[in-house]
């Protein structure tokens, strides 16, 4: 899917989590739907390769599980980018399932840090660099386990709620400073990359909520959203 060629008021952008999914498609949205410079990271290259080849995106490998390691992402990627990036978007997660007695608690912390906290870490980086300018967005991927805990899902549970909450606080702490903060409830599977629609769109498709993130980059600042949800149509909530 392509969109028309979208105007925002940003210029660079760093989308932390990116796979063949939906950051595939973010990071094709924003270079060439909206003509941003762009840059990935992952914690393994592979992944990056070919989404630099199809957008053009700089990929950076980098692993957010400490306040060093994100210092040095965000060094490289406003060097790649030829300033520091006015849009960050957080795209990581780690899932552990398993029946709430027996699952391994070091898993759980693990799934969580990599959920919200590493949001936390790499968030406040992008705001350190935002508020000179008071300018910038910075927005989280969130799931409908942000609003509702399931069975045997309680890591994952945890995380989004923490990162659905921190996105809160942000919004209202940092919008009157010119900073865009928004969380994204992604409500419902997202059919995997190369397989057929249905015909039914009972699944997300990824190109089409690269178009909510467009969307809300767009919105003047008299009418911003700091929150919203995704679903196909015959989802059940």
């Amino acid at each position: 899917m392509s969109l028309s060629k979208s105007v925002t008021p940003y210029q660079r952008a760093l989308i932390v989590g990116a796979g063949p999914g939906l950051g595939a498609s973010l990071a094709r949205a924003f270079s060439v739907d909206c003509g941003m410079r762009v840059a990935i990271a992952a914690r393994r290259r592979e992944p990056l390769e070919a989404i630099a080849a199809a957008t053009g995106a700089v990929p950076l490998v980098a692993d957010v599980s400490s306040v060093a390691a994100v210092e040095a992402l965000f060094d490289a990627a406003e060097l790649a980018l030829g300033g520091p990036p006015d849009v960050v978007v957080y795209n990581a997660s780690q899932r552990v399932r398993g029946a709430f007695a027996e699952v391994d608690a070091e898993a759980v912390a693990r799934a969580v840090d990599v959920t919200a906290i590493a949001a936390f870490r790499v968030a406040q980086q992008a705001v350190r660099r935002m508020l000179p300018e008071r300018h910038g967005a910075v927005f989280f991927t969130g799931a409908s386990a942000g609003v509702k805990g399931y069975a045997q899902s309680a890591a994952f549970a945890m995380g989004k709620f923490a990162l659905r909450g921190l996105a809160q606080s942000m919004a209202r702490e940092l919008s009157p400073q010119g900073i865009h903060v928004a969380h994204f409830v992604i409500d419902g599977s997202i059919r995997p990359v190369g397989a057929p629609n249905d015909g039914k769109d009972t699944q997300l498709d990824a190109d089409a909520i690269a178009t909510s993130y467009v969307h809300l980059l767009s919105q003047p600042r008299n009418a911003w959203s700091w929150e919203i949800e995704v679903r196909p149509w015959v989802e059940h909530f």
